[in-house]
């Protein structure tokens, strides 16, 4: 995975500069080097809505279609569909609901805002990075990991309500290579990891179309959203 994203990298023609062995290293200028990397800052601020198709792979060769539609700055509904049913996960920036068919659920159900914790990152269309401290986050430099071969630089970025995430960067090109999610839910540490990869351009801005175990076919930005979508459906009379 880590070949194919310095390739793809290369072929871009992307230019990056790569921080000297004795040169001091920090989170903040790991993350404006990230940033960078992913088109600017600007680019980033600038997309109001994302729509991305994929795959979602299961054990014994199984996949579902996967669609995520986002709209800045919090909303956020995914659906997966495997053999006839489609499960909804929705954030509307307020409150979530969920479609679970797979359970045995087909009538929508309003969900707790600690089980929609993923959605609420998900919802940040530029990530938790961009705009860290206006967000309320905090940032610190980890050192170093070794992710399959690659001395990965690793920023631990903390939310407002006590939840993190761990995003490792390659040291090249500072893009990330995995992030590592920890999470309370009910009191309890639940914590998530997520290899990252296969970065192909989309209007100006890098995106991982590769992220375990889902597999990206295509993103499009800032097309016409109903945000009607993100809401709990109404109750038929």
């Amino acid at each position: 995975m880590l070949t194919r994203l310095l390739l793809m990298a290369g072929l871009a023609g992307l230019s990056f500069t790569v921080c000297a062995a004795d040169a001091p290293v920090d989170a903040d200028t790991l993350i404006a080097k990230n940033l960078e990397a992913r088109g600017g800052a600007d680019k980033l601020r600038a997309i109001r809505s994302m729509r991305a198709t994929g795959k979602m792979r299961f054990g014994g060769g199984i996949e579902a279609d996967v669609m995520m539609v986002a709209v800045a700055p919090d909303k956020v509904r995914f659906e997966l569909s495997l053999q006839g049913l489609t499960a909804v996960n929705a954030w509307n920036g307020k409150e979530a609901w969920a479609i679970q068919p797979f359970q045995g659920r087909r009538d929508p159900q309003k969900t707790s805002e600690d089980d929609a914790k993923g959605l609420m990152i998900a919802a940040d269309i530029g990530g938790p990075l961009l705009d860290w401290k206006a967000k309320g986050s905090k940032v610190e430099y980890l050192g170093t990991e070794d992710i399959d071969g690659t001395d990965a630089h690793k920023i631990r970025v903390t939310f407002k309500n006590g939840d993190s995430r761990v995003v490792f960067l390659d040291p090249d090109h500072f893009l990330e290579i995995r992030v590592e999610d920890h999470q309370f839910v009910r009191g309890q540490e639940q914590v998530t990891s997520t290899d990252i990869g296969e970065y192909v351009k989309v209007d100006g801005v890098y995106f991982p179309f590769e992220q375990s175990p889902m597999q990206i076919d295509a993103i499009e930005l800032d097309k016409p959203v109903d945000a009607a979508i993100f809401d709990f459906p109404a109750t038929k009379s």
